[in-house]
């Protein structure tokens, strides 16, 4: 992470910051100074930027799955709950047995009914 002050306090806002970070067991580091380029129309590509841009991808796929893996999810969530609340009006019952506990199913909503499912252990 970089972290850059600027102002007439830099120096007091850097060491407080410094202070904070030492805390929490890191020690800061100066970042390395960037040599302006003398030619306005030279592009610079800034290695260090790229190479978080590269190893940022995957975890925003995996990101991406994740989501997309949840909202099917919560569609077959949505799902199950509707067809509890039809055997509901129907006089069935329809209960979400947990270790700790038992939960209509009917009251649920998709996403309460997703984190019962993940607080759960699997079944191995």
């Amino acid at each position: 992470m970089i972290i850059e002050f600027v102002g007439a306090n830099a120096e007091t806002a850097e060491k407080s910051v410094a202070a904070l970070m030492s805390s929490w067991g890191y020690q800061p580091e100066p970042a390395p100074s960037a040599e302006p380029a003398n030619d306005p129309d030279t592009k610079v590509v800034d290695p260090i930027s790229v190479t978080a841009l590269v190893v940022s991808i995957p975890s925003a796929m995996l990101a991406v799955a994740d989501i997309a893996d949840r909202i099917r999810k919560r569609r077959r969530a949505s799902e199950l709950i509707e067809r509890a609340q039809q055997l509901g009006a129907q006089q069935v019952a329809v209960r979400l047995v947990c270790e700790d506990r038992s939960v209509d199913l009917a009251t649920l909503t998709p996403d309460q009914l997703l984190d019962l499912i993940a607080d759960e252990p699997s079944a191995t």
